[in-house]
């Protein structure tokens, strides 16, 4: 799996209000190798019919991450979800911002453009250059991180 993001120490918690993408594009992140680290301001779906709807935002207060050497987990505080004491990382679906996004996307992101009814996300990998194109600009990212996955895979 190819770890490409971890969240650089200058961006304060809770700083990131940006947009997130889709269910489906962060699935196909995921199922593209991309490896979440979680930090407090992070958010996450579940990977459970009952939770479809519900969208929880990683807090030391509420929602903490905890490694433990079976694994990671995500330990529910409090009386945040009664139901859940705690879920594997692995049942759980990151949700990324649009900066947190961009910047998976490092050297080789080049501009973010507003058309009339898209949004067109254009990286440089070597000499190619590469266009991707959604109504909504998180997921016009997503899509273009996908495909730095796909190179390094």
């Amino acid at each position: 799996m190819a770890t490409l993001y971890e969240r650089p120490a200058a961006v304060a918690d809770g700083a990131m209000m940006d947009d997130m993408i889709s269910t489906e594009a962060a699935a196909a992140l995921r199922d593209a190798g991309l490896v979440w680290h979680p930090h407090s301001g992070d958010r996450f779906q579940l990977d459970e019919p009952e939770f479809d709807a519900d969208v929880f935002t990683v807090s030391e207060m509420t929602i903490e991450p905890r490694d433990y050497p079976t694994g990671s987990i995500l330990a529910f505080n409090g009386t945040t979800e009664w139901a859940l004491d705690s879920v594997a990382l692995e049942d759980a679906l990151w949700l990324p911002h649009e900066s947190q996004l961009r910047e998976l996307l490092r050297g080789a992101f080049r501009t973010l453009r507003r058309l009339s009814d898209t949004h067109e996300v254009e990286i440089a990998v070597g000499d190619e250059t590469f266009v991707f194109q959604h109504p909504e600009p998180a997921d016009a990212y997503a899509l273009a991180v996908l495909e730095l996955l796909r190179r390094i895979a």
